[in-house]
């Protein structure tokens, strides 16, 4: 994953101090900084090396010079859809994913975005015509930005970026692609519309095929994400979520570490200690005291999340201090479980409405987590150099989650009921049994960061 600046329209060059200040915004979110310039357009890469360490270069360039990638994210089915654009005649430059992309694009148009399972944003430049292509993956996993200034198209990973540069800054929104220049905004539509996800599909009436479907589409989503030459870490509060996601990647990738952060004698800790330990997987935890938290870190928090929220503030002081220890241990990687609460009904929220007030809170919940955990969860990891995937957040799991009915997600007593129920034979009673609780209680933060 990385950050992407790009500055383009008439006379661009001139404008090199604005772009310099654009990539220097940007420069926490890799380890290298890639760029080109021409007279229309200066285009640059914050580079975290991933897939293809040594030849996935940015900007990625078509072989014919005319288009120029500047890409964040990852898209995991990558091989599979090298081999599709192989039989088509696309030959290969490199081994990764970010010349898949390109070349997907020259393919298949917009529909190639249909074909990718992954967290992504990206935009590629016609150096002909100084058109910029934009899109976003479905849940809004990967941030894009946009803004015009004196007659140029200005896009970023991040409003950091963006803002100094006196500009009003606009989103990408998830599940959008369009093509913007340098004369006019950006015609974006919804390749994927949140807000109706799974309309007209058949709800899964029968529990056990419900749990036969989830079981096979996260497992798959989760070999998805660790299929890597990496070490794989897993983000673990021992919580339900986190710790689906620790087995299976132990279980499908064993080069694996789990992190996990807390106040001495938290919840948190205390059930991560345990379920690690009865794993037998390595545990690096970052033990943080009161004092170890005040002003400074709180407006560390607030510079890198870019939020401003009460609780999203509190969630990313904590984030930051999980993605130092991984930075500082040599992960690039990790695992998270995010967005579960929001697939499967982990609010209390969800008690007690019907069935068609309940959907229309799932994809409400669903629709913001781009600027909410989301916007976390990028910020503060690829703030410190990690790329943290989402296996709650695939395209399959968001579409399959709209065809369980709530009396499957809330039930017994229990949120996520579905979950628990079909990972039944390898989760541990105790982390079965643990309700949701959020993530700056039960680290221990709350009181203090407040």
């Amino acid at each position: 994953m990385c950050g992407v600046a790009l500055l383009v329209g008439p006379h661009a060059a001139s404008h090199r101090r604005a772009f310099d200040a654009m990539m220097d915004a940007i420069e926490d979110r890799g380890e290298s900084q890639e760029i080109d310039i021409s007279d229309t357009a200066l285009i640059g890469t914050a580079r975290l090396k991933i897939v293809d360490r040594d030849n996935a270069i940015q900007p990625w360039m078509s072989r014919d010079g005319r288009w120029a990638l500047c890409y964040n994210g990852e898209v995991f089915n990558h091989k599979a859809l090298r081999t599709q654009l192989q039989s088509l005649g696309h030959e290969q430059r490199s081994a990764s994913d970010t010349e898949v992309v390109l070349e997907s694009y020259l393919a298949w148009g917009e529909d190639a975005l249909l074909k990718f399972r992954g967290e992504f944003a990206f935009a590629i430049v016609d150096r002909l015509t100084d058109r910029v292509f934009l899109a976003r993956d479905p849940a809004g996993v990967k941030p894009l930005y946009w803004a015009r200034r004196d007659g140029h198209l200005l896009i970023a990973s991040e409003v950091k970026a963006l803002a100094p540069l006196h500009v009003q800054v606009f989103e990408v929104p998830p599940g959008y692609c369009g093509w913007a220049s340098p004369d006019a905004d950006p015609m974006l539509e919804p390749y994927i519309d949140l807000l109706r996800l799974g309309e007209g599909e058949p709800m899964i009436t029968d529990v056990d095929e419900a749990k036969r479907v989830l079981r096979e589409t996260y497992r798959e989503s989760v070999a998805l994400r660790v299929d890597t030459d990496l070490t794989v870490g897993v983000i673990l509060s021992g919580g339900l979520d986190s710790s689906l996601a620790l087995i299976h990647v132990q279980e499908m990738h064993p080069d694996c570490v789990a992190y996990t952060v807390g106040m001495p004698g938290s919840p948190d800790l205390e059930y991560a200690k345990r379920l690690t330990n009865d794993l037998g997987i390595p545990h690096e935890v970052v033990e943080v005291k009161p004092s170890d938290i005040g002003v400074a870190e709180v407006r560390e928090a607030v510079r890198v999340s870019e939020a401003t929220e009460y609780g999203d503030v509190i969630n990313s002081v904590v984030s930051l201090k999980v993605f130092e220890r991984v930075r500082d241990t040599g992960v690039k990687v990790v695992l998270a479980g995010d967005g579960s609460d929001e697939l499967f009904g982990g609010y209390d929220m969800y008690q007690d409405i019907d069935a068609a007030m309940a959907r229309e809170l799932f994809l409400h919940k669903i629709r913001h987590l781009s600027s909410t955990e989301l916007q976390r969860v990028d910020r503060t990891s690829m703030g410190r150099q990690v790329e943290t995937r989402v296996p709650y957040l695939d395209i399959e799991m968001l579409l399959l989650a709209m065809r369980i009915p709530l009396e499957f997600k809330v039930r017994d007593g229990y949120e996520k009921w579905i979950l628990r129920q079909t990972f039944d034979d390898v989760l541990p009673d105790y982390i079965k049994a643990r309700h949701k609780n959020p993530m700056s209680r039960s680290s221990g933060f709350h009181e203090r960061v407040r």
